[in-house]
């Protein structure tokens, strides 16, 4: 089984948290994880649940990503902080890939300083899973968005790449053949966007063997449209977070309005069906983290607000992709588009 690499640090949750999700994962699967932080500080937490010592290392660094010193601590943290740790020790070989809850920012320079680029690929990308409905049979009821905020400016050479890696991931992960893959976009129009945008629509709709259903606009995200959604960073970050809200205060409106009526008081169970499903489908600790595409090495950046269950989860998504070689499957797919 795969190591994966855990950054104790950074999880507004508190360390607790991280320690509880790896000790999960220790008891109840075959990965190994090798906690990076306060040796001294996660042997104690250790102690106090149930875990297996056969499966859990410790790597001592005593960096912490919610520690704020100052200008001079902060450029400390860039170089030496606790996701520059675990990526070091993925680059050296000693896990096949690393989880964390650091800023995104902080992840994306430790990832540039330590993990080899992909031969061809000039600027990163954050891939992040969102729910949206499934209408064609074999659909996911999760789609991938790339980028999703690593490269806040993209060429069309840029853009297109992107869609190789999340066709290449989305194929791996949602076990769906040929993704469908739309172009974020202010219209349907070929030539909306600008001309880096439509050019890379051109490009899209050129490469053989792609399923490219053209422009998408944010009404369409949710739809099952695309399975695989390419944008540059910036739109995608805010795309990411708009859906993130909407889908937070769409559950807390159908708790509210369902709590004072008769309906929920005489049918509470058949209501309590229905936000249960809700709940399930926005529930972002069952989605694992976000990878960061374009390296030979692999760092899925968690929710800063993961708790042990999003953490456990997270893990376990890093080790299925070690273990079907993903990072080979992104690099191949990015050769076939060219440079």
């Amino acid at each position: 089984m795969p190591t994966i690499a855990v950054d104790a640090a950074g999880s507004a949750e508190g360390i607790e948290a991280i320690v509880r999700g790896v000790a999960e994962v220790s008891v109840q699967t075959g990965i190994d994880c090798l906690l990076v932080g306060d040796q001294q500080r996660l042997q104690a937490l250790l102690e106090q649940i149930p875990y297996n010592p056969e499966q859990i290392a410790i790597e001592h660094s005593p960096h912490d990503a919610n520690r704020d010193g100052g200008r001079r601590s902060a450029g400390l943290f860039q170089r030496q902080g606790s996701p520059s740790a675990v990526c070091k020790i993925v680059a050296e070989g000693r896990a096949g890939a690393a989880v964390t809850t650091a800023p995104p920012a902080a992840c994306l320079r430790a990832a540039a300083r330590h993990f080899r680029p992909l031969p061809g690929v000039e600027a990163p990308a954050l891939a992040e899973v969102f729910p949206r409905r499934a209408e064609l049979p074999g659909q996911d009821t999760l789609a991938l968005l790339v980028d999703a905020g690593a490269s806040a400016r993209c060429t069309a050479r840029d853009l297109v790449r992107f869609a190789a890696m999340g066709r290449a991931y989305a194929r791996r992960v949602s076990k769906v053949a040929s993704p469908r893959i739309g172009l974020l976009n202010m219209a349907y129009d070929e030539q909306a966007g600008g001309e880096p945008v439509a050019e890379a629509h051109r490009l899209l709709a050129a490469v053989p063997g792609w399923e490219f259903v053209g422009n998408i606009t944010g009404a369409d995200l949710v739809t099952g449209r695309a399975d695989v959604v390419v944008c540059e960073g910036l739109l995608g970050a805010v795309a990411i977070s708009l859906l993130d809200g909407v889908t937070a205060r769409l559950a807390d409106l159908a708790r509210a309005a369902a709590e004072p009526t008769l309906l929920w008081r005489m049918g509470l169970r058949f209501v309590g069906q229905g936000m249960t499903a809700l709940e399930a489908l926005i529930d972002y600790r069952r989605y694992g983290g976000a990878p960061i595409l374009g390296y030979e090495q692999l760092l899925l950046v968690c929710r800063r607000r993961s708790d042990a269950t999003a953490m456990a989860n997270a893990i376990k998504v890093a080790a299925k992709l070690v273990r079907d070689h993903v990072a080979a499957d992104v690099r191949d797919a990015v050769n076939t588009v060219g440079r």
